[in-house]
């Protein structure tokens, strides 16, 4: 079994920046896959960044040149760097895990843009 342990959300005003970290404990082989995604009051989750064990990133349109997705391997976390923060970056954020071919979820952590 993982679990995974995610921190850093808060309140931020507009342009702000806040890093999230995302770190995984237990029965842990390999990590195929770190990614976050958030969801806002009333919309479907989306993907807002993925990193491979290439390392190989992908980042939602609406993100690109604010936030950056990285890993540390050692510590088997991921973390996201959001620079530049909008009102509409106001959601939920869930980090996902891809372990030994299994998917696994953070608890979530709420990110409020707002002035």
């Amino acid at each position: 079994q993982v679990q995974l342990l995610e921190s850093g959300g808060g309140l931020v005003q507009p342009g702000g920046s806040l890093r999230l970290s995302c770190a995984a404990s237990g029965s842990i082989f390999s990590i195929n896959y770190m990614g976050w995604y958030r969801q806002a009051p009333g919309k479907e989750r989306e993907r807002v960044a993925g990193i491979t064990s290439g390392p190989n990133t992908l980042y939602a349109d609406s993100v690109k040149g604010r936030f950056t997705i990285s890993r540390d391997n050692a510590k088997n976390t991921v973390y996201l760097q959001m620079n530049s923060l909008k009102p509409e970056d106001t959601a939920v954020y869930y980090c996902k895990y891809i372990v030994d071919g299994y998917a696994y979820w953070g608890q979530g952590t709420q990110v409020t843009v707002s002035s």
